[in-house]
């Protein structure tokens, strides 16, 4: 898949680059990297999701360094895709599965992750953030 075929889907739409909109997506997915980590001494289900979230607002950060926006009304499976076209297979793999989860913990049933999968979750979403950093700034990343 590539960017022409997202967009023909209606999965992403172009956007004109603006660093602080890439500045303010990643500040974002740090914030809730941190947040996530503090939450483990919380709620692991919530540590688990606010990781996720880190990690989709990195890709998203990095759709914007490269003049793209989700569309639609599924723009957490636009990211997704948008991840398989430009990311290692394996952090999309990730990205998705922990989408799929993040949606039975916050809309299905209560108390489903547990502790170490939530604290691995954190582990990764640091790990992820940093890949994305790195591609954003002009890194090989990857």
């Amino acid at each position: 898949m590539t960017d022409e075929r997202l967009r023909h889907e209606g999965l992403i739409r172009p956007l004109p680059y603006d660093p602080k909109r890439v500045a303010e997506a990643l500040a974002l997915a740090r914030r809730d990297v941190a947040t996530a980590r503090a939450m483990l001494a919380v709620n692991s289900d919530w540590a688990y999701n606010i990781a996720y979230n880190a990690m989709l607002q990195a890709v998203r950060a990095l759709m914007f360094s490269r003049g793209y926006r989700p569309a639609g009304s599924h723009q957490h499976i636009a990211v997704v895709k948008y991840a398989e076209v430009h990311l290692e297979r394996k952090w999309s793999v990730q990205l998705d599965r922990m989408r799929r989860k993040r949606h039975v913990s916050v809309y299905d049933t209560a108390g489903t992750i547990p502790e170490t999968e939530a604290a691995n979750a954190v582990v990764r979403a640091e790990e992820f953030y940093g890949v994305i950093e790195d591609l954003v700034s002009g890194g090989s990343g990857g």
